[in-house]
């Protein structure tokens, strides 16, 4: 144990891959596969389970810490040195069964150390793909403005799956808040194109099959000009060049007048 840890520590690589306590964890699942089986071509059988979770474990922690899959396939990787001078200690009178030892050994290592890049790799495409989902979540709030008006301020570039979360948490909270009118706003949004378009439209209809109107401002010069030349049709489809235009039209819409009161 102490000459892995200090082979794992010489390397210099920045935060380590695992603790004493998960090291210990990690020998005595090896030690238990060792005894249970001993063949590295069987690494996948049961008998090297309780390794495998432990491998698993620790590639998930690292993808957590962000510790780096260099740090942790090398954290395994120099369990191969103290093993190999045990080898050589005890069959170094025996050239034949030490190199079909130190095969077997090195062919073990290298399957637990792809085991542990493999998960890692996973770990973080999960932790990637949760993340951005938290983000489209965050980047697409709907807003209650007042009673029966509903805002949706979007901001960066629009594709399919964002397009489909917004018109997701927009008809729930129509449903929820009994809205009647929905402003998206797209001053945020710096292009529009034939496909941001069509997913406008989109969610358009969708309001309106929930019995809800909508308005679509942020209409700026370049996006008109842009939805002309592509021939888009927005006919019927309310929109607005400001948010501020938006919501005037929001509440006379609903019967309200604002007035400036008096110094």
């Amino acid at each position: 144990m102490e000459e892995w840890l200090a082979e794992v520590s010489s390397a210099g690589s920045g935060e380590s891959a695992a603790s004493r306590g998960e090291a210990d964890k990690f020998l005595a699942a090896f030690q238990e596969g060792i005894r249970r089986d001993g063949d590295a071509s069987t690494f996948e059988s049961s008998c090297w389970a309780k390794l495998r979770e432990v491998l698993a474990d620790l590639s998930e922690s690292s993808a957590a810490r962000g510790v780096s899959a260099g740090s942790t396939s090398h954290f395994v990787q120099s369990l191969k040195k103290p093993l190999f001078s045990r080898l050589q200690k005890h069959l170094g009178a025996e050239p034949d069964k030490l190199v079909t030892a130190l095969w077997a050994v090195s062919t073990l290592v290298d399957k637990m150390a792809q085991l542990t890049v493999n998960t890692y790799q996973r770990s973080r495409e999960n932790i990637i793909a949760r993340q951005q989902a938290e983000l489209l979540e965050l980047s697409t709030p709907v807003v209650k403005l007042w009673e029966g008006v509903l805002a949706v301020p979007m901001i960066g570039t629009l594709d399919s799956n964002r397009t489909q979360l917004v018109m997701e948490s927009l008809l729930q909270r129509i449903v929820e808040t009994g809205s009647e009118l929905a402003i998206i706003d797209i001053t945020g949004v710096p292009t529009v194109d034939t496909l941001v378009a069509q997913h406008l439209l989109k969610t358009v209809t969708a309001i309106r099959l929930m019995g809800a109107d909508c308005i679509i401002s942020g209409i700026r010069p370049q996006i008109a000009q842009t939805i002309v030349h592509l021939g888009i049709d927005l006919q019927g489809v309310q929109t607005k060049a400001t948010l501020a235009d938006a919501l005037a039209l929001a509440m006379k819409k609903g019967g309200f007048q604002v007035t400036r009161s008096k110094a």
